[in-house]
This record gives C-alpha cells, sequence and structure tokens, in this order.
C-alpha cells in the first residue's frame, strides 16, 4: 500500500512539473504589454476609443506574425479616470502579470502618477496622448524619467502651435482664453498664453472652470464678449467644448474659437451639432494625411467599430506601434527596449511622421484641423522647430 502510496505522489508530482513546463513554454511563446485606459466613468468615450485603436493595432501585428514569431497578448484595465486605481494597476503589471512594456491611453492625472512607478522598476512606458510635463520629468528628482516617452504634445509644445496659428494664420490680436482647470486645462493654456504674447498679441481674460461638473459657461462668456476677442482659444474635453460653442453661439458670439485635441472626437460633433462649424484645433491627427498607413487605419478602424476614429484612438495606436516597433527591433528586455525607443528616428506614424524624441518628448508636426461640413478636415500644418521642438531641462 505505502509503494502505491509512494508511486502515486511521485505521478502526480511528474504530472505537475510537466503541467508547470508546458505552461512555462506556452507564457513564452507570448509577449504581454499592458495597457490602460478610463473605459469607463466621466471619460469612457476616450478610453473606448483608445482601446478600440489598441486593439486594432493588436489585431494587425497578430495577423501579421506577431513579434518574430510570437504573439502579443495586451493586458488591458480600466483606470476610470481616477489616479488611485492608476497607482494599482500599474503595479499589478509590474508584480502579476510581468509586462515588457506599458502603453498609456489615458488621461494626464492617471498617466502622471504611474510614471514615476514604471521609471524605478526600469519598465518603458509609452504615453498616447497625456500631456502634462511630469509624465516624462521627475519634479522631485528634477532629472527625466527616462523610461517614459509621449506620442502625444507635450502640452506647452500644443498650446503653443495653437498660438502659431492663431496669431501668425489668423491675425488674431486680442485674445480670450477659456480652460478646464486640471492638468490638461493649464498646461495647454499655459503654453497657448506665452507663445501668443511672445508674438505681440494681448490676452484679455484667462478663466477656468471645474472639472468634472461645469455646464452653465454663460458667465464666462459673457464676460469674453464684453471684451470683443477677435478670437477665444478653449482647452476642454469634448463635452465642454461641445458647451462652450453651442452657449457661445447663442449668445451671438461671432469671435472664432480655437480647440485643442480635446474637442477631437466625434462627440463633440454630435453634440454640438451645428454650433461646431468652423471650429479650428490644433490636434495630432490629420485625416486628409493620404499616407497609407492614415486612410488604412480611418478605413479599419470605420468598418470596426462603426463610427470615426479620433486623435486619441489613433495617438493610443501610435503609442503602441511605437513600443511593438522597439521590441521587434531589440526583443524583450527592458533596457534594450528603453535604448531602441531612444534611438527612434523618422518614424513614420499614424500621427505623423516622428523625427526622435527628445528627454521622452515627440518632435513632430503639430496637425491644425477644422470642422467643416460635419466633419475634421485639414487646414495647417505647424512644423517650425521653434514651436515643436520640446524644450530640455536640466
Amino acid at each position: 500500500m505505502r509503494r502505491l502510496r509512494l508511486v502515486g505522489i511521485v505521478f502526480g508530482f511528474s504530472a505537475f512539473l510537466l503541467f508547470f513546463i508546458a505552461g512555462l513554454g506556452q507564457a513564452q511563446d507570448t509577449i504581454k504589454i499592458g495597457f490602460f485606459a478610463p473605459i469607463t466613468g466621466p471619460a469612457a468615450a476616450d478610453g473606448m476609443s483608445a482601446k478600440h485603436a489598441v486593439e486594432l493595432g493588436l489585431k494587425e501585428v497578430n495577423d501579421a506574425g506577431g513579434i518574430k514569431g510570437k504573439k502579443v497578448e495586451l493586458i488591458t484595465y480600466d483606470d476610470r479616470l481616477n489616479p488611485q486605481e492608476a497607482v494599482a494597476i500599474a503595479n499589478k503589471l509590474l508584480e502579476r502579470d510581468k509586462v515588457v512594456g506599458v502603453v498609456s491611453g489615458s488621461y494626464s492625472g492617471p498617466t502622471r502618477v504611474t510614471a514615476p512607478i514604471f521609471q524605478k522598476a526600469g519598465m518603458p512606458m509609452v504615453a498616447g496622448y497625456a500631456v502634462h510635463p511630469d509624465v516624462t520629468w521627475d519634479p522631485t528628482q528634477k532629472k527625466p524619467n527616462d523610461f517614459i516617452f509621449r506620442n502625444g504634445y507635450l502640452g506647452e509644445v500644443e498650446g503653443a502651435a495653437a498660438a502659431e496659428f492663431a496669431v501668425k494664420n489668423l491675425k488674431a490680436k486680442k485674445i480670450s482664453i477659456i480652460s478646464m482647470d486640471n492638468d490638461f486645462g493649464r498646461a495647454i493654456s499655459a503654453g497657448f498664453a506665452a507663445r501668443a504674447e511672445k508674438l505681440g498679441s494681448a490676452i484679455l481674460t484667462k478663466q477656468m472652470y471645474k472639472f468634472p461638473g461645469e455646464k452653465d459657461f454663460r458667465p464666462f462668456l459673457t464676460r469674453i464678449k464684453e471684451g470683443n476677442p477677435d478670437l477665444i482659444f478653449a482647452a476642454g474635453y469634448y463635452n465642454e467644448g461641445a458647451s462652450i460653442v453651442r452657449q457661445a453661439k447663442e449668445l451671438g458670439i461671432t469671435a472664432q474659437i480655437l480647440g485643442e485635441e480635446g474637442f477631437d472626437s466625434p462627440k463633440f460633433l454630435e453634440i454640438a451639432g451645428p454650433a461646431a462649424e468652423g471650429v479650428i484645433i490644433a490636434t495630432n491627427l490629420d485625416r486628409d494625411d493620404p499616407r497609407p498607413v492614415v486612410q488604412n487605419f480611418l478605413s479599419n478602424y470605420r468598418k470596426a467599430y462603426n463610427e470615426d476614429a479620433d486623435m486619441v484612438g489613433a495617438s493610443s495606436y501610435d503609442a503602441f506601434m511605437i513600443l511593438v516597433n522597439a521590441i521587434a527591433k531589440v526583443g524583450t528586455d527592458p533596457k534594450a527596449i528603453q535604448k531602441a525607443l531612444l534611438e527612434t528616428k523618422d518614424y513614420n506614424g499614424l500621427t505623423g511622421m516622428i523625427s526622435r524624441f527628445i528627454q521622452g518628448e515627440v518632435v513632430k508636426p503639430v496637425q491644425i484641423q477644422v470642422v467643416k461640413g460635419g466633419k475634421f478636415r485639414r487646414l495647417a500644418v505647424i512644423d517650425n522647430p521653434e514651436v515643436i521642438t520640446p524644450p530640455t531641462k536640466q
């Protein structure tokens, strides 16, 4: 009886060992990439857009054979636009999921709190569109987060590009600013104001509204109307942007409204309706770019999800593909991936030709789009090196 029991134990252990080895081999056949976005909550439309676009990229990569024969596995989490939730996600991706790199499809709040966690762990992260400077910079150590990269624009760069167009192309001399009181609004409006004033325009008023929660923009707009500006620069997300342009029209404001990437959503066009016509935005996606990478993405996204793609999705797609491109070159060692990202040159991105990264910040032109016939259409491209080259920090 003892001998039979011993044989059973040995057989059971052997089976477990074989199962474990087989599982280990299977795990090594996939390359895990982490991803987080606000899939539910107040920014769910943007979160789903980011998720859909990255899943489209994932399918393209795996349908083409993966990375050197290995399938890519996307480990997806919903941060609900909650920084505390994002911190927990970062730790799960590192400790439990054992990813080789991470893509942020989220806003500045969740992205900037996860950046130091990934930096400390030596884990590469590419942010799709978060604009806050502290994503790629550690303000406590006063040095770059050199494992963190941003495919979208630094807030001050995007804001400065919008101002460049406002002053040089639209000849705006008197400008009013209305922006949301969060990382996104503060960063972009500060960049806009600094560049506009440097170019000689006057900023008549700077007003900030609370987020989330603000719905009535009439008091802000009434004050703006009293100053009779040539142009209104509005920084907000699609819901707030739509309310601003609708209420401005109701108040009889005729000044040109210039927005930014937060307006870049089918939801903005849907909610704003006819009031969106003629609104101009600085953004990351040119729908009229003839390159196949752009037109194929736009066509495939509409076919897959029955709606038009937006900047959030395109930027997140690029972030994923940039990371995949680095892994394809050097393998899955995080330090090697970081080096490959640092050495990225002339990358043919969906959201523009990336010439290089400087301290994790992308260098590429800023797109200016206008709402025409209920669609975002190309108006201009800002490629002035003085504007689009992010400042280096010491």
